[in-house]
């Protein structure tokens, strides 16, 4: 059966990041999305223009509709907003979805800086959901804004990631890319005991919006086909990257990803 994908996340009206990234990642990797809606956006490589909030108790309705229908192997979360929409997707997923793996993406700050995570909804989101993740997989700059403390370099990611599950996910991918140097490196933690580094050399590129919304939903469609949590980040990693050094240089600003490429074939790894 192919592997099914709830995402649950705001929509990107210029196609780089969101609802769109995902449905495109896990659609390339052979896997079968499904959405609900949290926010729509006017939004380009330059920027966000605008929010319009979707109702939480409509994002409940999206969620029902595709569980009690199609089902899922693994829920991805993404831009959930505000506290409300947090707490309305908790409610869904436990009454739904108790048994099902979520990858929490904890979308905070777009690419250009718009804030897309209320202040007040931090506390909701470190409270509720990630105690319910199966991976969290938060960039640098979420993980000070979680733990309330500046991480410095490659040589603090350890202690940071181990204080993220303090907070209650099975495991965290700490995301290095904001971090200065060529080398870049992800830190793979888990309650098991389990560190994995996952190193590479930086590639020099303006074109990477979406890429944490692109990598949060690769990982869901890895664990949604069975994959260990190992093999699937590194599978999903190999996604990205690949999708970063053959972006197509579209706008004027962070560029979108090429979420299409065909090198690899992903879905055997």
């Amino acid at each position: 059966m192919v592997a099914r994908v709830l995402i649950i996340a705001g929509s990107d009206s210029g196609g780089g990041a969101g609802i769109q990234a995902d449905i495109k990642t896990v659609t390339a990797l052979g896997g079968y999305a499904a959405t609900a809606i949290t926010a729509l956006t006017a939004q380009n490589t330059l920027g966000v223009q605008g929010i319009f909030p979707v109702d939480p108790a409509f994002i409940e309705d999206q969620i029902a509709a595709v569980l009690d229908d199609i089902g899922a192997d693994c829920i991805k979360t993404g831009m959930l907003g505000d506290a409300a929409v947090i707490t309305a997707v908790v409610k869904a997923l436990e009454e739904r979805a108790p048994d099902i793996p979520v990858v929490v993406d904890p979308v905070m700050v777009a690419k250009g800086g718009a804030s897309l995570l209320a202040a007040e909804a931090v506390e909701v989101l470190k409270s509720r959901l990630l105690p319910r993740a199966r991976l969290a997989t938060p960039n640098i700059p979420e993980a000070e804004a979680l733990l309330g403390e500046k991480i410095g370099g490659p040589q603090d990611m350890e202690a940071a990631a181990l204080a993220l599950l303090d907070l209650g996910p099975e495991a965290v991918l700490l995301k290095g890319g904001h971090l200065e140097g060529d080398l870049l490196v992800d830190l793979l933690v888990d309650r098991a005991g389990l560190i994995q580094r996952f190193e590479g050399a930086r590639i020099e590129s303006r074109h990477t919006h979406g890429t944490g919304c692109t990598l949060a939903s690769a990982c869901a469609e890895g664990l949604a086909r069975g994959l260990a949590l190992g093999p699937a980040v590194a599978r999903a990693r190999a996604y990205v990257r690949q999708a970063i050094a053959t972006a197509p240089g579209l706008g004027g600003g962070h560029g979108p990803l090429n979420h299409g490429h065909t090198v690899g074939t992903f879905g055997d790894v």
